[in-house]
């Protein structure tokens, strides 16, 4: 019942996929700073590298660059990580994609993008580590699978964003029924569905200063999320303290999502 016991997760192996910035970045350092051993991995390999080197600062974090909407890329991303781990305790599907286009005019392009980076990619790669998180999963300490959702799967989005709310309630979705068959297998499947944190995908809203002021006087937090935030809820879903929830969508918005 001791804090340092019920939210420790020293000693645990993570992947973050999307790690390099933005809420991956704030993930990844929130685990490695808590002793986690972080595999991080994003499509340019220069900003991966480079997120791995100051966070190798804090503890261990390793880059392994990939493009996960490539089936030939991510199964190079699988092998590349098997041969240094035989166990995966977190995996944190992060990486993701937006796209915006006026109705009438949204192209096949738009859809296909976000839905293979949000939902499908995620899918695969759950699917290709099973292995790896069975090997580290035990009732008292199962295996976990973290899934970055988004209030704009949750409530109806006021942009123009179309395949980016239908891929995050799906992945919303397919958390839910993705727990429902690995829980045999001690694992746990959860999402967190953030509102506005800063990152490359919120900066033409929140870096400039009159802007971001209009999104933060809609949370009825009045403030945008901050690492803390981010970093804080996965490490519960991660330790002792999350071990008794899967199938669970957490919404980590401020209170937007339940203000209508």
């Amino acid at each position: 019942m001791l804090i340092s016991e019920l939210f420790d997760v020293s000693g645990k192996v993570a992947i973050v996929t999307g790690g390099s910035r933005g809420i991956g970045e704030m993930i990844a350092e929130g685990l490695v700073k808590n002793g986690v051993r972080t595999y991080i991995t994003s499509r340019k390999a220069g900003d991966c590298d480079a997120t791995a080197a100051r966070l190798s600062e804090f503890g261990e974090c390793f880059s392994i660059p990939c493009d996960l909407s490539s089936s030939d890329s991510r199964d190079a991303f699988v092998a590349a990580f098997t041969e240094k781990e035989d166990k995966l305790h977190i995996l944190v599907n992060n990486a993701g994609a937006a796209w915006g286009a006026p109705l009438g005019e949204f192209p096949d392009a738009g859809f296909d993008k976000v839905m293979n980076i949000n939902v499908k990619a995620p899918f695969m790669l759950s699917q290709a580590l099973l292995p790896q998180i069975r090997a580290a999963a035990t009732a008292e300490d199962p295996g976990r699978i973290i899934m970055t959702g988004s209030i704009d799967g949750v409530r109806v989005p006021f942009g123009d964003n179309f395949s980016y709310s239908a891929s995050k309630a799906g992945i919303h979705m397919l958390a839910r029924h993705l727990a429902h068959f690995v829980v045999d297998d001690h694992i746990t499947v959860n999402t967190v569905a953030p509102g506005p944190f800063q990152s490359k995908m919120m900066g033409y809203m929140l870096d400039d200063p009159e802007s971001r002021k209009r999104v933060e006087s809609t949370v009825p937090l009045k403030r945008i999320g901050s690492p803390e935030d981010v970093a804080g809820t996965v490490i519960f879903l991660s330790s002792r303290a999350g071990a008794y929830m899967t199938g669970n969508v957490l919404p980590l918005d401020g209170g937007i999502s339940s203000h209508g």
